[in-house]
């Protein structure tokens, strides 16, 4: 029997454990050693080694706090431990304009491995504020950025909604938009939407409250504007993101194309909203135990790292599986030290949830491989962070299609290109959602009904005329908004890149042996670079489209299917 919650005493026995205190006061030292190396400007390999074993001891403690809160919001201990980390770390915030500065003055051709770290901290040090202000900055970031985004991630993992005389966390009801009946899918829908409404004000004060203080920052650092600091962190240029855009907008009349099967398959001429996830095809349910068998089985034929990592992960308990109130929605994978990870996930028994989980899993996977990098050189950009995921995701896909019947081949393909769509077109609103949001906010704050109608508005853009009913409220739905900057197009970048690195895999088996390296390497490398490494030009426009002709071929297939 599959164990549904994690075990976390492999990190610490308890918050009050000999252990967890040793971790912390080896942190707080480690900070303090950090500190004296730079003001007596120390040699650079020095530096960099405290830097690593600052992070590497970091890491357990971020991941036990976040994951005993995360999976239970109302713990209180967990949540004031989690309060003091984010204090006690606000000490190596304080250093990092320092720290800035400090590589910076250095000669990038003798970091070694740490070039990156210099070659970034020069770029960085043309956008910093003065050291004083950049620490007041850091230091009030606790009481804005970081407490408006706790507000969201507290707030809406309590909301519930009534759906039938049943009270549901909102995560379970939005699991109800995979269910065959669309009785149910819709009543999903107007609970969903009457429940967010009650929340709309203390969430639209919150988004005004994160989006202003990142666009005054912005000003102050001298950046042109709202995305620049966004592509530096995710490391690609700006006419990467461009060419990436292009394609995508080339693209959106193939989704739409696909929604009109979807519409058509589901006895309609436009799909609802609440349609968007609904399954065609028969399938069955895939519960937790063949989940444990099938992904790392068929992960195995192309990847047998990945596999073996999935198998940890379930004989090791590294995952929080269901959904329940007070827990965050969604999922997500974090690393917790030595390769390994933990993953929280709301599994529902369908084919969306394999894939799900077996995405998560890739994101273990990459932590596996990075452990071969410095503590340093693990920090992957977004663009990057998706790749082994998207990996692991297509490769469990193209396994099940091969094995599955007519009808749920049909099932399975439907999940993935709803996914896919996810990624393009919904990404897609949700860039031009924020894009817009931060233009206004620069004016004044912007009031619940101006970012549903901004919501509706971008939807409209990106989805077009297939769309009947749309949602005015994802931008409370998406805690992304919140945490990060558009942090949405690298989810994009991410599925396009991580398909070109599938089918290069797939022709080449050079290409595969040497796959665990480029995932070890993706913090070592701007975006660019790493993928010139392997024959990819991503500020070309037809490097994008290869990802988006597998899709194509997809959406063919359906029609062949539903022919």
């Amino acid at each position: 029997m599959t164990e549904t919650t994690w075990d976390l005493t492999p990190l610490f026995p308890s918050l009050e454990s000999p252990e967890f205190q040793r971790a912390w006061e080896d942190l707080k030292g480690e900070i303090g050693r950090l500190k004296g190396l730079l003001e007596e400007a120390a040699p650079l390999s020095q530096v960099l080694a405290s830097l690593d074993a600052l992070l590497e001891k970091a890491t357990p403690l971020w991941a036990y706090l976040y994951a005993r809160y995360s999976a239970d919001t109302r713990d209180e201990a967990a949540l004031a431990k989690l309060s003091e980390l984010e204090v006690l770390f606000l000490d190596f915030q304080r250093l990092r304009p320092r720290l800035t500065r400090y590589l910076a003055l250095q000669d990038p051709m003798e970091a070694g491995p740490y070039r990156i770290l210099v070659e970034e901290a020069k770029e960085e040090a043309l956008h910093m504020m003065p050291e004083g202000e950049e620490v007041l900055a850091a230091e009030l970031s606790l009481s804005g950025r970081q407490a408006w985004a706790k507000l969201h991630e507290s707030l809406t993992s309590q909301i519930t909604a009534l759906v039938d005389g049943e009270e549901m966390p909102i995560s379970q009801v939005r699991n109800l938009y995979f269910r065959p009946e669309e009785e149910v899918r819709k009543k999903a829908y107007e609970a969903e939407l009457k429940a967010w409404e009650a929340h709309e004000v203390p969430l639209a004060f919150a988004l005004n409250g994160v989006k202003g203080e990142a666009s005054v920052l912005n000003r102050r650092r001298g950046y042109r504007d709202d995305l620049e600091p966004t592509l530096h962190r995710n490391r690609i240029t700006r006419k990467a993101l461009k060419a990436m855009q292009e394609a995508v907008r080339e693209s959106l009349p193939l989704f739409r194309r696909y929604y009109l099967l979807k519409a058509k398959a589901l006895g309609k001429e436009q799909l609802d909203w609440w349609d968007l996830f609904a399954p065609i095809g028969k399938g069955r349910r895939w519960s937790l135990e063949e989940a444990r068998a099938f992904i790392p089985a068929k992960l195995a034929a192309l990847v047998p790292n990945a596999a073996k990592v999935a198998e940890m992960a379930f004989a090791e308990r590294w995952m929080d599986l269901l959904p329940r109130k007070g827990k965050v929605g969604g999922a997500y994978c974090m690393p917790r030290g030595g390769g390994k990870s933990l993953i929280l996930a709301n599994y529902e028994e369908s084919f969306e949830s394999i894939s799900t989980l077996a995405h998560e899993l890739g994101h273990a996977y990459h932590n596996f491989a990075l452990a071969q990098a410095p503590a340093s050189l693990r920090e992957v950009p977004m663009t990057l962070a998706e790749t082994a995921s998207i990996m692991n995701e297509t490769l469990v896909v193209e396994a099940a299609l091969k094995e599955a019947s007519p009808e749920e081949g049909l099932l399975i393909l439907d999940a993935y290109l709803q996914g896919a769509a996810q990624v393009v077109v919904d990404i897609h609103s949700r860039f031009l959602f924020e894009s817009w949001v931060f233009q206004k906010r620069k004016e004044r704050e912007l009031s619940p009904r101006e970012f549903k109608e901004l919501m509706l508005k971008a939807q409209e853009e990106a989805y077009g005329e297939v769309l009947a009913t749309r949602h005015p409220y994802m931008w409370a739905v998406k805690g992304h908004y919140y945490g990060a900057d558009f942090y949405n197009y690298p989810y994009t970048f991410g599925l396009l890149f991580g398909l070109a690195v599938y089918q290069k895999a797939k022709e080449d088996p050079r290409f595969a042996e040497g796959y665990e390296a480029l995932l070890a390497q993706s913090g070592m490398y701007p975006a660019q670079e790493l993928a010139r490494r392997h024959g990819f030009d991503l500020e070309s426009p037809a490097f994008w489209r290869q990802g988006i002709r597998i899709l194509e071929e997809k959406v063919a297939e359906l029609e062949r299917r539903l022919a």
